[in-house]
């Protein structure tokens, strides 16, 4: 049976103040990213989130930007293409502030 050519997936992740690469295009893959949305679920503080690829060198695509407590901000404002092997990253100023969801497509 051949696999699918289209797959909807789903992340989500804690941010931290570690640079951490949250998603990782596959093999053969390209990959649409549809949604970035970075949840401040601290209920005193705000965060500050930078979000980045290695499209080039890790490109900041969004950088130190302050998400209010209990609050939400989409980080990207159109769609982004993550092709084989490239990856996207994220981290805050503080750990147990900020949560990120990804909605992604990949394609063979």
């Amino acid at each position: 049976m051949a696999s699918p050519l289209n797959t909807f997936k789903s992340i989500a992740a804690n941010v931290t103040t570690i640079p951490n690469y949250v998603y990782t295009c596959p093999g053969d893959t390209t990959a649409i990213v549809l949604l970035a949305q970075a949840t401040n679920v601290n209920t005193t503080l705000d965060g500050n989130i930078t979000f980045f690829s290695n499209l080039n060198n890790n490109t900041e695509l969004v950088k130190n930007f302050i998400i209010p407590k209990q609050d939400a901000a989409s980080l990207i404002t159109g769609k982004l293409v993550v092709e084989t092997g490239k990856s996207l990253g994220v981290y805050a100023n503080a750990n147990n502030v900020l949560k990120i969801t990804l909605s992604i497509l990949e394609t063979k």
